[in-house]
C-alpha cells in the first residue's frame, strides 16, 4: 500500500505582510530583515503560528497607509498578527513570541537607526499586551531571514553570507 508523503511548503512573508496559519505543513519565511523586524508567534497548544515583517515602528507616520497595510507599521501589524492568531484559537497565555532583525543598515552614523527604534517600540507593545519575548536576535549590521516551522514551532535564522541556519528556538513543547 502506498501512502502519500507529506510535503512541506515554504511561504514567503513579504514586506509589510502579516500571515497566520494552522497548517502544519507550512514554514513561514521572511524576506531579508535589515532594519525591519520579523516577529514570529506560536501557540503550541492551538498549533497556530504567524509572522509579521514590519518596516516602521509607528503608524502615526501614515494612518491611511496603515489602514490599508497594517503590517507596514509595528503597532498596527502586531495588533493584526495577534488578532488573526486569536481568531484561530491562539491564547496569550500559550503564545510564544520571537523577533529578529532591527539591524543598523545603510546608516553608519546611527542618526536614523530605525532598527533600534523598531525594537524599542516592540518592547513597549509587548508589555502593553502582557507578552514577553521568548527569543531574539536583533541589531548588528547584517541582514537575516526568519523561518517559523508550523509543525514544530522551531524558529530558525539565516544570516546574509552564511550557509548554515541558526536555531533561535527549538521545537516548542506542548504546554
Amino acid at each position: 500500500m502506498l501512502t502519500k508523503a507529506r510535503t512541506r511548503e515554504q511561504y514567503m512573508v513579504g514586506l509589510a505582510e502579516v500571515v497566520v496559519t494552522q497548517d502544519p505543513d507550512v514554514t513561514l519565511c521572511t524576506q531579508p530583515l535589515g532594519a525591519c523586524l520579523g516577529i514570529a508567534i506560536y501557540d503550541p497548544v492551538a498549533k497556530v503560528g504567524g509572522v509579521l515583517h514590519s518596516l516602521l515602528p509607528d503608524s502615526k507616520l501614515d494612518p491611511v497607509r496603515a489602514a490599508g497595510r497594517p503590517g507596514m507599521f509595528l503597532d498596527t501589524g502586531l495588533a493584526d498578527l495577534l488578532g488573526r492568531a486569536e481568531a484561530l484559537g491562539a491564547t496569550k497565555e500559550n503564545l510564544r513570541v520571537f523577533t529578529a532583525g532591527g539591524a543598523q543598515i545603510l546608516d553608519e552614523t546611527a542618526s536614523f537607526n530605525v532598527g533600534k527604534r523598531n525594537y524599542e517600540v516592540l518592547h513597549q507593545l509587548l508589555e502593553q499586551q502582557g507578552l514577553n519575548l521568548h527569543a531574539q536576535d536583533v541589531g548588528g549590521f547584517t541582514n537575516r531571514t526568519m523561518q517559523l516551522n508550523l509543525e514544530t514551532g522551531e524558529v530558525r535564522l539565516k544570516f546574509s553570507g552564511q550557509i548554515k541556519l541558526k536555531l533561535l528556538c527549538p521545537k516548542s513543547p506542548t504546554i
